[in-house]
């Protein structure tokens, strides 16, 4: 019997196989035939500690015996409140206030709409957005309007508005960068976002710390909100808890999502500094920040969430990113120069561009290279000719030599 279920990202039309996944455990996961994947990319990167972690999976049975569901909207619950503080005490200095949603792609809609409620109480004149060649923040409506325009939203530019946009640092080219955005803040936009040292899905692209800094200062200067969208880059996929960190940056607003809850569960928050909430404090109804959904702060997610932070006060999670990064440093050097090229890595993420004459997301290449990947039991989803990694951090030695085994073999068996 066919499945009803459309798939995200998948074009059906191709027939491509798709595993039953019955289980999952650490950095495996295990399919309904009996075969098993190592998850070399966290299942779309949100898996940090490795599935089914005890203490996570423990906080979410307990929170569903005692408070599933209860509004938002003028109410509150424990597991929120120990978040909201958690956040706030591990977040860069002076993200005072936490607001809470369901995914990357709406707290970044919530980051917009918050920078925007800002300017239209202090300078309503203020209203385009900044943002970065080559990036993606998401696939709702402003998420889109702000990501690189192309196949992810071309059937849909009726419904996105114009963003001024900055070319991506390209090593060599950083000072170009930074003079186009210093010419749009000069311009007065209400906002910059960018995605800190790594663009994700616009393909592993990767930028230094000092470029990150610099940025920050030119929209210090213009009194420009700085939005770091860390919906990927948080919770030390960089190899620090916040890639912001690296560049000393304290960001108006800050984006996080997947892995909060360890990957378990979803949950998003966005986190602003004091003036942001402050412009929309009032004794007047209408001037209230005007966004939510049903599951706002779902009392579940957020005991998953605590559970998380819990980890992270609790054991070494940076000293496993370290070894991890190593691990993952080390098998990237030994890689094919003649097929693979650009190899690059930032802490557990790393990637490298297969040499093809078929580039981009759309390459012909990437649904060969999923299914070698998958017949070799690993879970790889390349962005087109851009291989990458990303793994939970509880991979071991003998997991990352078959992850690295079997991109070798794709090198001398698709690169031309």
């Amino acid at each position: 019997m066919t499945s009803p279920v459309w798939h995200p990202f998948t074009q059906h039309g191709l027939n491509e196989p798709i595993p039953r996944i019955v289980r999952a455990e650490g950095a495996v996961l295990h399919c309904a035939d009996g075969s098993s994947l190592i998850d070399a990319i966290s299942s779309w990167w949100v898996t940090t500690h490795g599935h089914c972690h005890p203490r996570v999976a423990a906080a979410i049975a307990t929170q569903a015996a005692t408070l599933d569901q209860v509004i938002f909207a003028g109410y509150t619950h424990d597991p929120a409140e120990a978040v909201a503080r958690g956040l706030v005490a591990l977040a860069p200095n002076g993200l005072d206030h936490v607001f809470f949603s369901d995914s990357g792609s709406t707290a970044v809609e919530v980051a917009l709409k918050m920078a925007l409620g800002y300017w239209n109480v202090v300078d309503p004149r203020r209203v385009s957005i900044v943002v970065m060649e080559h990036s993606y923040h998401g696939d709702t409506i402003g998420a889109m309007s702000v990501g690189e325009r192309g196949a992810f939203n071309r059937a849909y530019e009726p419904l996105l508005f114009d963003v001024v946009t900055v070319p991506f640092p390209m090593a060599g080219r950083e000072q170009a960068t930074l003079d186009s955005l210093e010419a749009a803040c000069a311009a007065k936009p209400a906002a910059f976002i960018v995605e800190p040292l790594i663009l994700g899905a616009g393909g592993m692209l990767m930028y230094p710390a000092w470029v990150l800094r610099e940025m920050a200062a030119i929209c210090a200067r213009h009194d420009v909100l700085f939005i770091a969208d860390e919906v990927m880059t948080g919770w030390g996929r960089t190899g620090t808890l916040f890639a912001c960190e690296q560049a000393d940056v304290a960001p108006d607003i800050l984006c996080v999502a997947k892995g909060i809850t360890g990957g378990a569960i979803p949950l998003a928050a966005t986190l602003a500094s004091g003036r942001i909430f402050e412009a929309h404090l009032s004794t007047d109804r209408a001037k209230m920040f005007f966004h939510s959904s049903s599951y706002t702060a779902n009392p579940i997610a957020c005991a998953a969430a605590a559970a998380n932070l819990s980890i992270w006060a609790e054991e070494d999670v940076l000293g496993r990113i370290a070894v991890l990064s190593q691990g993952i440093s080390d098998r990237l050097a030994g890689l094919d120069r003649v097929a693979f090229t650009s190899p690059r890595q930032q802490g557990t993420i790393a990637a490298v561009d297969l040499v093809t004459g078929d580039h981009g997301y759309l390459s012909s290449v990437a649904p060969a290279l999923r299914a070698f990947f998958l017949e070799r039991g690993l879970l790889l989803r390349p962005l087109g000719n851009t291989i990458y990694v990303m793994p939970p951090y509880c991979t071991d030695a003998g997991q990352l030599t078959c992850i690295f085994d079997a991109i070798a073999e794709a090198g001398m068996l698709f690169a031309r």
